[in-house]
């Protein structure tokens, strides 16, 4: 492991898969351009630098697109890198579809051997695996931090194939040669320790970078949807990929179908996804299909979630849960299934939002219900949501990326509360 402090300004590289939209590369667009504003040459590495998203990257972020390898060249450097670890590797080499971001490693450590950042951010399992094999196959003097941005376990549990099912081993075996492992949430964290094994101290919480005075600005903008007209009924949002895995919709439309048989509301499910046929026909099934509508994916959410009467987040589990964050800055009220693991920790165990039980339609009916009723004033949630504000977290990403103690010595990571100096 690299021990070394940079002198700043450095040259900071961020690794991802694509730019298509979601979660991760939001984060990461964030992270980004606020690295650069402070001073640092940042390059935002993307396997895939295609999608709705390429639009967005910051003038002074340099964008730069992995050129993908042939499976038998990349397979070549994976088994190069950890020789050792070949047994645990073998899953993923023997696969008909093994995880495509195997492929872009030849071209990571080629940029790695030319560019020659100071230090090097990436996010999810598969792509910090290989950010780790390049680390190993270039040998040079950068620091590597990796992050998790969702519920490990659960997505292991998910898996429909064996490859993912490999992942826990090779995270234990690749992961601890980073200099600093990330997660987005404690409950992310506790999760990753318990189920790789790797020492819980070595994991630092640094809560994503959502509150951001861009928000306020967006949140102002027009909004032409004529359900938000004066006088129309409240109306529900969610936002998210349309992924019954991952979102759980139909537990979402049950519980608007509830909601809809007791009085006036409409549902704006903001988002696209594989499994649009499928809410659309369970609307449909329950007799609410005039009342729900899927607009698909919007330049601007936030224009939304300012004229929402209440955001829903509905999903069986969430690495940190950024759309809670989001609409809370837009002074929009939330509520929330009990998700491992961030929903708890952005409401403070239901402070700021009612928490209802995954998968249970009726609480989460009247969990809604209630916050029609009395919302809280947007004023407090404004305040909760600046606990998460882009400058504490980027303050605490440089941390970790350039070194970390006052001496210079590297420094092990650190959990922190969101909000709150660690100094």
């Amino acid at each position: 492991m690299t021990r070394h402090r940079i002198s700043e300004p450095a040259r900071l590289a961020l690794l991802i898969h694509t730019l298509a939209g979601g979660g991760i590369e939001r984060v990461f667009l964030t992270l980004a351009g606020a690295f650069a504003a402070r001073g640092h040459r940042v390059d935002l590495l993307v396997c895939r630098p295609g999608g709705r998203m390429a639009g967005e990257v910051p003038g002074q972020v340099r964008l730069v697109g992995l050129r993908a390898s042939t499976r038998l060249h990349a397979h070549a450097a994976m088994v190069a890198a950890d020789p050792g670890g070949l047994a645990l590797m073998a899953p993923l080499l023997v696969s008909v579809k093994p995880p495509w971001a195997v492929r872009y490693l030849p071209a990571l450590c080629r940029y790695l051997r030319e560019e020659r950042p100071g230090a090097l951010l990436s996010a999810d399992t598969s792509v910090n695996l290989i950010a780790l094999w390049a680390q190993r196959l270039t040998a040079i003097e950068a620091r590597f931090l990796v992050s998790e941005q969702a519920n490990f376990s659960f997505h292991i549990a998910a898996a429909q194939h064996r490859v993912r099912r490999a992942y826990p081993a090779l995270v234990a075996r690749t992961y601890p040669q980073a200099n600093g492992i990330v997660a987005v949430s404690d409950g992310v964290a506790d999760d990753l320790a318990r189920t790789t094994g790797l020492a819980r101290e070595r994991i630092t919480t640094i809560h994503n970078p959502i509150s951001d005075p861009t928000i306020a600005r967006l949140a102002r903008e027009p909004l032409t949807h004529p359900w938000f007209a004066a006088g129309a009924p409240p109306v529900v949002l969610s936002v998210g990929r349309l992924s019954r895995q991952q979102k759980d919709y139909a537990t979402l439309i049950e519980a608007f179908a509830r909601l809809r048989s007791r009085r006036p509301t409409r549902l704006v499910v903001l988002g696209e996804g594989r499994d649009r046929r499928p809410i659309e026909q369970r609307a449909r099934r329950l007799g609410v299909a005039a009342d729900v509508d899927l607009p698909g994916w919007v330049d601007n959410p936030f224009a939304y979630m300012a004229r929402a009467a209440v955001l829903v987040l509905s999903s069986p589990a969430e690495g940190f849960g950024n759309v809670l964050v989001e609409a809370m800055a837009c002074g929009c009220p939330v509520a929330s299934t009990d998700s491992p693991y961030g929903p708890a920790e952005i409401l403070d165990d239901g402070r700021f939002g009612p928490l209802v039980p995954v998968g249970d339609a009726e609480a989460l009916a009247e969990a809604i219900r209630d916050v029609l009723d009395a919302p809280l004033r947007p004023r407090r949630l404004r305040e909760r949501a600046a606990c998460f504000s882009v400058e504490h977290a980027v303050t605490r990403y440089l941390d970790v990326l350039l070194g970390g103690g006052p001496d210079g010595e590297w420094m092990p990571c650190r959990r922190v509360t969101p909000g709150r100096s660690t100094s």
